[in-house]
């Protein structure tokens, strides 16, 4: 019988041995990636940046799009084995020209780490008037993903990473008005469907894929110190979800729930790289793990079912293929 992990089917831990404490090193170690070619958006800061330098170390040949080259060239020196090119996520255009270029290369595609992403950030709208964090966290997914799909079918052998957040428990996916052009505008909202919608992409294009031997996941890496991700989000906001106090400080317990950087990119690596994958795909993990899934109002980890929902994910691939204006056939 074939498997999916439609309404979370497969959505129980695999019992792996790493946790919260886990690091990059943890998760790569045996691991050889020599031979394999990587493109990890957003991988020249954060979590990305240590996971080009993990995937990298590892022997894997690892592009690295990025907006400014400048900044990429200065924090990926010294690293071994990293291509940089350009492309902005926002703008869809420049999506396709990076994809074109690298499938012009001839190369197969073994993993594709979509991890680029934004975070609370005011109302802004790209060139289609799509809504920032939808454009970016989510529809620049999909499209990239269809673009080099060709190389991924290639690979005989390949992954689709898509970093996503605890944060998609802040709202599923808004069929009516994902853009937010009949309501009022809420950064929390915004965020958490378009990380809802990195879940569902991942979960059907698992299903869809996986005929061609490519898997995809969705994953929470943690709250993580040390990255930009929330450099625009206002000291209120910070506030009102009790990470900081009237002063603007960092609560004691909140800080020491915080990972580094190296344990926040250790479940990206894990998906990425992990054996016990090998059957199977559509799941969300979080801590170097598959996640439990949760229900309505808990406040802790896991994933929602409204973004492993079969229905919710067939109807999210039609709309996106409207809202982008062709169609991703496998």
């Amino acid at each position: 019988m074939e498997q999916n992990n439609y309404q979370g089917a497969l959505q129980k831990p695999l019992g792996s041995g790493f946790n919260a404490t886990s690091t990059t090193s943890d998760v790569i170690n045996g691991i050889d990636l020599t031979g394999k070619i990587a493109i990890v958006t957003g991988g020249n800061a954060g979590i990305g940046l240590e996971t080009t330098k993990t995937l990298a170390g590892a022997g894997a040949t690892v592009v690295v799009p990025a907006r400014d080259r400048e900044k990429a060239k200065k924090n990926l020196r010294g690293v071994a084995n990293v291509e940089i090119e350009s492309m902005d996520l926002m703008n869809p255009g420049s999506i396709d020209l990076f994809a074109e270029k690298f499938i012009a290369s001839g190369r197969p595609l073994h993993l594709l780490i979509n991890n680029a992403g934004i975070m609370w950030v005011p109302l802004r709208r790209d060139s289609r008037g799509i809504e920032s964090q939808l454009a970016t966290n989510y529809l620049a997914q999909f499209q990239l993903t269809s673009k080099l799909w060709p190389a991924l079918k290639q690979a005989g052998g390949a992954r689709v990473i898509n970093v996503s957040s605890q944060g998609h428990q802040f709202a599923p996916f808004n069929f009516e008005d994902p853009n937010f052009l009949n309501r009022e505008y809420e950064t929390l909202q915004g965020y958490g469907q378009s990380k809802t919608a990195s879940n569902l992409f991942a979960l059907e294009l698992d299903n869809r894929a996986k005929a061609f031997n490519v898997r995809a996941y969705s994953l929470h890496p943690g709250a993580i110190g040390g990255t930009e991700l929330g450099r625009e989000a206002p000291l209120e906001l910070f506030q009102k979800m009790g990470f900081c106090d009237a002063d603007g400080n960092i609560l004691p317990e909140v800080a020491a729930s915080l990972k580094t950087v190296s344990q926040g990119a250790a479940t990206t690596v894990w998906c990425a790289t992990s054996h016990r994958l090998h059957d199977i795909g559509g799941v969300y993990c979080e801590d170097a793990d598959i996640a439990d899934l949760t229900t309505e109002g808990s406040t802790t980890g896991g994933v929602r079912l409204y973004s492993l929902d079969a229905a919710n994910a067939k109807r999210l691939w039609a709309l996106t293929e409207e809202m982008i204006g062709f169609k991703f056939d496998l």
